[in-house]
């Protein structure tokens, strides 16, 4: 394994150390990197091509090798049209929350007829007229105004959720679909929590693209482009956790009586890698 493997395993194991936790989720997210000619990182001709569901799969069965706690999985349509990925999630009981587009087909119980019929997701909306089967609720602040989400006729697991927009000076809804997979005791809230934490994936691609300079490299090779990456992910995973220490503003915190120093976990060490490579 190369010194830059290392490291990315040693920045995981950190984050996993500091703000890990079983109720986490893993959001499926990209984000462009620069690509001139042939010569850039994934243009070359031995590159065999992968699509971004087939690398999404990748990577999170490296989660799983190693150990990563996590319960849900979370995605937009780019990755929730795809049955691959989503057979995955069946396959080993994942929960996930995916956008999902709204030509997608939609499928009855096996076995039975549907009831009532839906063809594919955007069907979903003609039954939007009986209000008394749909409800609305906040889920969270956007870029461009609180986010809101109608639910209703739980079957399949369909979700649909409105964002408010405005458009030349009036007011306009967005209308995007999720499919959701989860125990069935699972609560409405909690689905509308997870569809809401999908976006912090693409507010933190900007912040670190403008923090920590994630696009700002010279280099055309994979190596040198897969250690700036790597690097990156270092100094966004330390910032993360020295913020993750800070009290909000109404909290304190209180030393223990009898707090050992040397008993203490030093949560401002970030992952190292000495000069044989490797990492503590």
């Amino acid at each position: 394994m190369k010194s830059v493997d290392r490291l990315r395993d040693a920045v995981r194991d950190y984050v996993i150390t500091h703000l890990g936790g079983q109720d986490a989720s893993l959001v499926i997210d990209d984000t462009q990197a620069q690509k001139k000619g042939t010569k850039s990182v994934g243009a070359p001709a031995e590159i065999a091509f992968a699509t971004k569901p087939g690398l999404a799969i990748t990577m999170l069965e490296h989660a799983r090798a190693a150990d990563v706690p996590f319960s849900w999985v979370l995605a937009d349509a780019g990755y929730g049209r795809d049955p691959q990925l989503r057979a995955w999630c069946h396959g080993r009981k994942v929960p996930y929350v995916f956008g999902v587009p709204v030509d997608l087909p939609i499928d009855g119980s096996p076995g039975k007829p549907r009831q009532p019929a839906v063809k594919r997701a955007d069907d979903l909306l003609h039954y939007a007229k009986v209000r008394d089967q749909w409800e609305r609720r906040s889920c969270g602040d956007g870029a461009k105004g609180e986010r809101l989400r109608l639910d209703g006729l739980r079957r399949a697991g369909q979700r649909r959720e409105p964002n408010r927009r405005g458009k030349d000076g009036q007011l306009h809804r967005e209308i995007a679909y999720f499919l959701v997979h989860a125990p069935a005791d699972t609560t409405v809230s909690e689905v509308i929590a997870r569809a809401g934490g999908r976006w912090q994936i693409e507010e933190d691609n900007e912040i670190n693209k403008q923090l920590v300079g994630l696009a700002q490299y010279q280099v055309r090779k994979w190596t040198p482009w897969h250690r700036h990456v790597t690097a990156c992910m270092l100094a966004t995973a330390f910032l993360s956790v020295q913020r993750a220490a800070i009290p909000e503003p109404d909290q304190t915190l209180e030393p223990e009586p009898d707090a050992d120093p040397e008993q203490v976990p030093d949560q401002g060490k970030a992952p190292s890698i000495d000069e044989s490579g490797t990492a503590g």
